[in-house]
């Protein structure tokens, strides 16, 4: 059959019109993939291409409020593997476990897995040393990443209050786990690209994130004071072997801590060799027992600002004990103190006294002023696990209950409780809230990034009340129970404490937690110390026989730290006893020379410094008492030799 040409025609325009038609679908479409979806295709082959090496950030550092580095960073470089790259991995197991002191059948299954990359648990965080050795096998597939561990270069100082880190420097416990976001900083990495055959694509550069570190934290700890109380819990730990150690150092004026330490101890770096209940528990704000005595600064606050007693001329007859509601409560003098002014039930810490105060207060009024000065609370300071102690229920609060509170018996609280209470009664009044970090600070640029600063809560009693309470308490140092926390040269303030432990619902025969918390300078609180020792093993368990002295070593040595200048108007020590250290008065001898300071210094020892023969300055200075046999620092120089060349000038 003959096809006309017009058929024909046609045919080849509709043949015609269906090419342009899917030509012109073709063009669309590979428009669309070139312009539309180009670089999300270009950007899922990279990502197929690409191979990521991670960089970790450097932790924030911690310092002290002088930039003393308390927890930093060291190298630790990390071992990476691209299984894809590696050539012969028997022998890549083989040179790998020989240099890092593993086992090669661990890494051959390591290095052989279905992954893009892998990273070798016994290769993290090895030395630098190591790394090197490491690169020197030059093993097809083998990378050094960047990394870092925690580094806390004074062991088992602050231990409780820094923490420590895990193997991913991820913040575990304390500081590093409080402020653990702003401490870490931003991961970074290195990526580069390699073809099918995971052979390095050379034609495309590599693509490096660098990361972002971490904030360091500033805190509000003073080195100086901090390393004083180290010493101190040191030497308390070898002399009584106790059960545990607690201290505190605060600025009363603001809420600063400037030391904190408790025993048993740990170092952070290997917290895995001690006990959790170790380093789980800070016992400055963990710890929770009866107060004892230093609860009756308390008791005295109120009366003295509900005006319920005068120090000086309302009176108290003790007979050694005193009946309340049928329960007799005894002092802890046997026979009692006889009359005596309230100063004196104060300075004598007397029990039956106490009660007394209690009484005329009522309970209403004494739990009032014992809830505004902030027990059976948190603090509110920035460390983890703080305890809130235990008061009585007011509608369960008897006679008899009310008279154990007084003298800080039946209640439970934290030392920081006791700590910031102390401070709110000779501050002039006022309550602040505790706290341990100061700043964050931009280790690039040194922007302060946040700023904590002094919070006061409440006004718990007035000025007046404040320096009566002062007063009162410096002669407890000076002329009563706290006579060996007596510092020469400063006006310090303070209360023993001695309270029995509790075990299923009944007191323990001689275990104690004896303690003392004092202050100075009297007229001017600059800094506030408190210790509890917990059990002390070998000596009489009194706060005064115990505490006290380690208060008054902590108290003179960290005025003298922290630049606080002696008074020479300090109330006289009344009370002394055979086993008080002869004290003698420091000489004035600037300008003197070797030759005639020989004979002067036989109650001192010397620590000289410099080369010349005349003495151009002395610490401490002049007029200063203290213990015999305590050393003397004399800088000397040759003034002669300076005048003559100043002459000649």
């Amino acid at each position: 059959m003959r096809v006309s040409n017009v058929t024909v025609r046609k045919r080849l325009i509709i043949a015609l019109f269906f090419g342009f038609l899917i030509f012109f679908i073709i063009d669309v479409r590979l428009g669309y993939v070139q312009f539309y979806l180009g670089d999300w295709l270009t950007d899922g082959a990279e990502n197929l291409w690409s191979r990521k090496i991670p960089f970790e950030p450097e932790r924030g550092e911690i310092v002290d409020r002088n930039g003393v580095a308390l927890a930093t960073n060291m190298s630790a470089p990390t071992v990476y593997v691209f299984p894809r790259q590696v050539k012969d991995p028997v022998q890549t197991a083989e040179k790998l476990a020989a240099v890092l002191n593993a086992s090669k059948e661990d890494i051959y299954k390591k290095i052989t897995e279905k992954s893009l990359n892998v990273r070798l648990s016994q290769g993290r965080k090895i030395s630098n040393e190591k790394a090197a050795e490491v690169r020197n096998l030059d093993l097809p597939g083998v990378y050094i990443g960047e990394d870092s561990k925690r580094y806390y270069p004074f062991g088992d100082y602050l231990s409780h209050v820094l923490g420590f880190t895990g193997v991913d420097n991820q913040g575990l416990m304390g500081l590093e786990l409080y402020y653990d976001e702003q401490l870490k900083g931003k991961e970074g990495s290195v990526e580069f690209y390699a073809d099918a055959k995971q052979n390095r694509m050379n034609d495309k550069a590599d693509d490096y994130e660098a990361p972002i570190d971490g904030l360091d934290l500033k805190l509000t700890i003073d080195s100086k004071v901090q390393t004083i109380i180290e010493r101190e819990l040191d030497i308390a730990q070898a002399t009584y072997n106790p059960d545990g150690l607690i201290a505190i150092a605060m600025d009363p004026n603001t809420g600063e801590i400037l030391a904190m330490s408790s025993r048993p101890g740990f170092d952070p770096t290997n917290y895995q060799n001690v006990a959790p209940e170790v380093y789980n528990r800070n016992l400055p704000v963990w710890s929770t027992y009866e107060p004892g005595s230093t609860f009756k600064i308390i008791t005295l606050a109120a009366a003295l600002e509900e005006g319920k007693v005068d120090l000086q001329s309302d009176h108290f007859h003790d007979s050694g004990s005193v009946k309340v509601n049928g329960a007799t409560l005894h002092c802890w003098k046997r026979g009692g103190h006889g009359s005596q002014s309230f100063l004196e039930v104060v300075q004598n810490s007397c029990n039956p006294g106490f009660v007394e105060l209690g009484q005329r207060l009522g309970k209403e009024k004494l739990f009032k002023y014992i809830k505004d000065f902030g027990f059976g609370q948190k603090t509110g300071i920035d460390l983890q696990g703080e305890g809130t102690g235990i008061l009585f229920n007011l509608d369960r609060v008897g006679p008899v209950e009310l008279a154990t509170t007084a003298f800080g018996q039946g209640v439970s609280v934290t030392p920081i409780q006791q700590v910031t209470a102390l401070s709110a009664a000779i501050n002039g009044g006022t309550l602040y809230t505790p706290y341990i970090a100061k700043e964050l600070v931009d280790p690039i640029t040194g922007d302060v990034i946040m700023k904590n600063s002094p919070t006061a809560k409440r006004k718990v009693i007035s000025e007046e009340t404040s320096k009566e309470i002062r007063y009162a308490l410096e002669t407890v140092v000076a002329q009563g129970t706290g006579a060996k926390a007596f510092v020469e040269g400063y006006r310090v303030g303070g209360k023993t404490g001695t309270a029995q432990k509790v075990k299923n619902g009944k007191y323990m025969e001689n275990n104690h937690i004896v303690s003392f918390i004092g202050f100075a300078p009297a007229d001017d609180p600059q800094l506030v110390v408190y210790v509890a020792v917990d059990n002390p093993k070998g000596t009489v368990q009194f706060g005064g026989r115990v505490a006290a002295p380690i208060v008054g070593e902590i108290m003179g040595d960290s005025l003298r730290a922290l630049g606080v200048p002696p008074r020479k108007d300090q109330i006289e020590k009344t009370k002394k006893e055979w086993t008080d250290p002869v004290m003698i008065e420091v000489p004035n001898v600037v300008g003197m020379t070797k030759t005639e300071i020989s004979e002067l210094f036989v109650n001192f020892k010397i620590d000289a410094s410099g080369e010349g023969k005349t003495v151009v300055k002395q610490t401490p200075e002049a007029g200063i008492k203290l213990k015999e046999g305590s050393t003397i620092r004399l800088y000397f120089d040759d003034l002669e030799d300076k005048e003559d060349k100043e002459g000649g000038q």
